[in-house]
């Protein structure tokens, strides 16, 4: 029998849109175990659906958890009472103006990022944020995380290239802030406020996209080294050759054990840490880049672009393949206590029983730090959430923070507090209790 829940919600957004799927409890953080419950789940079909939903939630004291395409890791998108409503942003899926000659487009929460990704690219125009699961993932999603990716080395995260905002906040009001204009400093940032809020804040239904002209050349650049020392002392010669690389990544050997095989190219057999670069500027750049990385191991490769991605989004896959399951932490340290971050997370593992590697983006200092499980053992489990503890504490102590990208969302909440001093905390939470003073607003989430 429907719900009463259900049967108002129906008659905001029609009872087809009402759902109870258990999938839709769940994001990326399942295999961590992390399930959600929830009265239901509803598809509301524009921004106008989404604000009289919230204002019946906020009339009633009912949480609301904002849903992308699922594919968070900190369980941001997971519904964790009984009687929250989850606000799946999927029919939201239009673009509401594009406009070429002038860089710009206004797309709905729902559109996936290779829709934006693939209409730039078929104009001539480039959007450079490049999170994962690009088929999967959504604008909302990449705005409430403020997402990064390979690319944001050389173009910044997803708050660059968000000029307008339109969301829906408490008690349910429809709001827009800044637009398709390239500059406005006339108020506070609010659509930086709420790039990176988690749904905290409130439910963003539209954005306004700065693009750029595509770079006429990718030349992706690969140095092989004997070590994680030698690789990041490339890493830095990198940044000294003055030249600007568009990605600027590594793998660790357990990384690189694991996806080695399917490499696009020959790596020499004593290959223990690697660096991915790409110039997208010119051959020139290319050049310099492959002198900087310098020749420990013979020099630098040179794959296809095309391979050698579709090989660098398989590394996660290939990383949990091994024993089957994997906790991998997202976390940032300065650029200079990379290496230390690397060899950290390796002996962290050690120390509780554990295989650990880690790859992710160097030029930022974005570690994905990974620790091995064999899959449904309770016990692993637990030592690898201890392990984790570890090296949050480790990040903090060489002056970094325990999320460089995927955000705080439910697994990370109260780490905080690790990285802020206490006033700091304080004003962190007086923005969430003057936008949100019910707490409704994906409760439990982003907290410090």
């Amino acid at each position: 029998m429907q719900s009463a829940v259900a049967t108002d919600l129906a008659g905001l957004v029609g009872s087809e849109h009402v759902r109870h799927d258990a999938y839709l409890l769940a994001d990326a953080s399942q295999a961590m175990g992390l399930r959600g419950q929830a009265a239901a789940v509803v598809f509301p079909r524009d921004a106008a659906e989404v604000a009289a939903v919230i204002a019946w939630c906020y009339e009633r004291d009912v949480a609301i958890v904002p849903r992308g395409g699922g594919t968070g890791y900190a369980g941001g998108a997971v519904p964790l009472a009984p009687d929250a409503v989850v606000v799946a942003l999927d029919r939201l899926d239009r673009i509401r103006s594009f406009d070429p000659g002038l860089w710009r487009m206004e797309a709905e929460a729902g559109v996936t990022t290779q829709t934006v990704a693939r209409l730039a690219r078929e104009n001539g125009l480039f959007f450079p944020p490049d999170p994962g699961a690009a088929e999967q993932s959504q604008l909302g999603g990449n705005i409430a995380t403020n997402a990064g990716g390979p690319h944001c080395f050389k173009y910044g995260v997803t708050r660059e290239w968000v000029s307008g905002l339109e969301a829906v906040i408490a008690p349910g009001e429809l709001v827009r802030f800044g637009g398709p204009l390239r500059k406005d400093v006339a108020g506070y940032d609010l659509v930086g406020l709420l790039c990176g809020s988690e749904g905290t804040l409130g439910v963003v239904t539209s954005a306004w996209l700065r693009l750029l002209p595509a770079p006429q050349l990718q030349l992706p650049v690969v140095g092989a080294f004997k070590g994680v020392q030698e690789g990041c002392d490339a890493i830095e010669r990198v940044l000294a050759s003055g030249v600007v690389p568009a990605t600027l990544e590594y793998l660790d050997a357990g990384a690189l054990a694991a996806s080695a095989a399917s490499f696009p190219g020959e790596l020499p057999e004593a290959t223990a840490f690697l660096v991915v670069c790409e110039a997208d500027t010119s051959e020139a750049d290319a050049a310099e880049l492959a002198a900087a990385l310098g020749g420990e191991l013979g020099g630098a490769l040179r794959p296809s672009a095309r391979e050698l991605w579709r090989w660098r989004d398989g590394v996660s896959l290939a990383v949990t393949a091994r024993r089957g399951g994997k906790l991998s932490e997202d976390v940032a340290v300065p650029l200079d206590r990379l290496a230390d971050g690397i060899v950290g997370t390796v002996e962290i593992a050690e120390r509780h029983g554990l295989e650990g590697c880690s790859w992710g983006h160097a030029g930022d200092g974005n570690l994905h730090s990974t620790f091995l499980l064999e899959p449904g053992d309770a016990e692993q489990l637990t030592r690898a959430e201890a392990a984790a503890e570890e090296l949050f504490a480790l990040v903090v102590s060489l002056g970094g923070s325990v999320t460089g990208e995927h955000g705080l969302g439910w697994l990370k909440r109260g780490q905080l507090r690790r990285q802020w001093g206490p006033a700091a905390v304080g004003a962190h939470e007086a923005v969430k209790a003057a936008l949100d003073p019910k707490g409704l607003f994906n409760p439990g989430k982003k907290t410090a």
